[in-house]
């Protein structure tokens, strides 16, 4: 997981409470799209270091 995925699911959390705080249903709305929007980070991040070890392995010279 990256900082900024951790950033927005945490900053999206805090929305999502202070509009459940206030009755502000748009703001709540908008806390739980942001956490949405860090997890989906997250898996790209997790994705691109999948790929990147693949291509590691794929790629190592073992011949020594």
């Amino acid at each position: 997981m990256t900082d900024e995925s951790a950033k927005d699911k945490i900053a999206g959390k805090a929305k999502e409470a202070m509009g459940k705080m206030t009755g502000n249903k748009r703001m709540e709305s908008e806390g739980k799209a942001d956490q949405a929007k860090g997890k989906a980070k997250g898996a790209m991040g997790d994705a691109r270091e999948s790929a990147e070890g693949v291509k590691d392995s794929l790629t190592r010279d073992d011949k020594d």
